[in-house]
Order: C-alpha cells, then structure tokens, then sequence
C-alpha cells in the first residue's frame, strides 16, 4: 500500500510502499479516506515532540477519517505503530474509533477533531471555564486558537481576547467571537503594558497559551502584583504549544503575588473515560454540523507528502488524502 513513510527523523516523509497492516485481537483495519497534517505530526517526525518514535521506518499521522470493513465510517486514533493515519490503510484499537454522522464530511472531520476537541478539553476539562469569565488566547490565529475562540464563546465566556501574530487572520478574529485582538509584535515591557490595559480591572480568568516563550512572560509581567493587596481572583494559565519557545523564564514573584495557576494540557492529562471522549465528540461533532464551530481546510494528496509537509498555510489545516 501506499503510506508517508518516516525514513529519517529531522525529515520529510515520502509517499512509498509499505507493508499491509494486520490486525491482532482488538483491533480493526481501517481504509483512510483523510488525515490531518497538523504541528504535532512535524514535531514528532523532528524529534522535538515527547512522543517522537523510536523506531524507523514508520507511516505519520495521528488520527484521521476511514471506514471499517463493515463500511462504518469512523473518526479514530492512536494507531499501533509502525502504521499511522497518512496511509490507504492503517491499523487501530477498535475502541478508539468513533462512528461519523453523515452531515459532517470527510474532510472536515479529519481536520476539525484534533484541534477542536483540544480547544474544548483546555478550556472544559483543564480550565473548567465558567460562564461570564474572561479568556485570552495566546496563539489565536492558528487553527485551534481560532477554534478556542468560538469554543470559549458556546461554553459562555463574557469576553474573548485574541493574541497573534498573523494581522490579516487577527482582523477576522472579531467574526469568530473575539471582543477585542492584541498584536504580538511588540517588545517585552511594550507588550506587558497591551496585555495589562487589555486585562483592565477584571484581569484574565483563564488564559489558553498555544505559545509559550517571549509572549509568556511578558503576560507574566503584566499580571504580577506590585503591592501587598490580596488577587482579585484566579487565573489559569493551560500551556497547550510551544510555537514561540520551549522554556519561560517564571518568576517567584508572580506565584507569589497573584493567584496564578499553571497546568498542562496534553494527552498526558486527558480523560481516560470512553464516554467522557463520547460526550465530547458529540458536542464538538453537533456543533460544527450547525455552523457553530467553523475550520479552514485544504487537501492535499498523499502523493505529494514530501513537498507540502513543511508549506505553511495561515489558519488552515491541510487534510491529506489517499
């Protein structure tokens, strides 16, 4: 079959033959009808991402559309390796395949879930968001922050701020949910000073950080107190990505002098109850057949792997096809 196969990390995948998958107990053959390539597929073919393989030759991709030998039409997941989603066929846990309404189309599908369950799982699960708070989206104009915006708005935020980089994608932020935009390209304490006058009296409740890096800290200087005076209230800060940087410089001072609350979100602390995942498919999967929740695509053939891996696409997701 045909597949995006991984000879070398640091590398992009070529479009090549290789072995059929088959299934032990438990699992299903899955034909793929569309895969997203999204950063986290870069990054673990890199090296840089926590989950990168360990052994080579493999098939990219994470998650992806396909139908079963029994003609359901699945979204799922976590393929065994050496197989991945970018192939004719692949191979999974029956139990991390969700059947599709037919409402929502192949590519959609293949393109919404990633980033739109994690928008949703930031936000519910790890934020616990609440309605009327305000949230500020650190990495807004990619494609999970655009979904994140119009996520916080159907889970009730009062106010939604957009911070990026992109100026173009940032102007229609506004169209998605978002009540007010920062731009990025400022220095340290220039940007400090946006985000302080943004926050205004009320502060940030929770900020969804696709960032990390420079515009971090400066959010961390904007919110760290500068008298003996109580917080007003909580802020908690959901470290998503890592596209501005690795690694912050945290000061004690503001863990000591606001009530900032780090956490993670990844898979390392999502749910592990199937029915959780239900719920949650259906809410995102309900919504964006209603025009709720809105993605940019384009497809992209799987023949072409090697040449469109590395092409940046603002606020789209490229969606491979076999």
């Amino acid at each position: 079959m045909k597949a995006a196969v991984l000879n070398a990390m640091g590398k992009a995948p070529r479009c090549e033959e290789f072995p059929e998958p088959e299934a032990n107990q438990g699992e299903v053959i899955v034909r793929v009808r569309a895969a997203a390539l999204k950063p986290v597929d870069r990054q673990m073919a890199s090296g840089a991402h926590y989950a990168s393989p360990g052994t080579l030759p493999m098939v990219c991709g994470t998650d992806g559309v396909g139908v079963l030998e029994d003609r359901t039409r699945v979204f799922f997941a976590g393929t065994r390796p050496p197989y991945g989603t970018m192939a004719e066929r692949t191979v999974v846990a029956a139990m991390r395949c969700f059947p599709l309404p037919e409402n929502v189309d192949d590519i959609t599908a293949a393109a919404v879930f990633n980033p739109g369950l994690s928008a949703l799982g930031a936000l519910k699960w790890r934020a616990q968001i609440t309605p009327g708070e305000t949230v500020l989206v650190l990495g807004a104009t990619g494609v999970t922050g655009k979904l994140a915006i119009q996520t916080a708005k159907l889970l009730g935020a009062g106010r939604v701020i957009a911070a990026g980089r992109n100026d173009q994608v940032l102007s229609g932020l506004k169209e998605l949910g978002a009540n007010g935009t920062i731009r990025l390209d400022k220095s340290g304490k220039e940007l400090a000073d946006v985000f302080a006058r943004e926050a205004g009296g009320k502060g940030f409740d929770v900020v969804i950080d696709y960032l990390w890096g420079a515009p971090t800290e400066a959010l961390l200087a904007a919110i760290t107190g500068r008298d003996f005076n109580p917080a007003a209230s909580r802020v908690r800060l959901v470290q998503v990505g890592e596209s501005a940087g690795a690694v912050i410089a945290l000061p004690a001072a503001v863990l000591r002098s606001s009530r900032l609350e780090i956490l993670g979100a990844g898979s390392g602390s999502a749910p592990a109850s199937r029915e959780t995942w239900t719920e949650a498919i259906q809410w995102l999967l309900g919504n964006v057949a209603r025009g709720a929740l809105r993605i940019d695509t384009e497809a992209v053939q799987l023949r072409d792997i090697e040449a469109e891996w590395t092409r940046e696409r603002s606020g789209k997701r490229a969606v491979v096809t076999p």
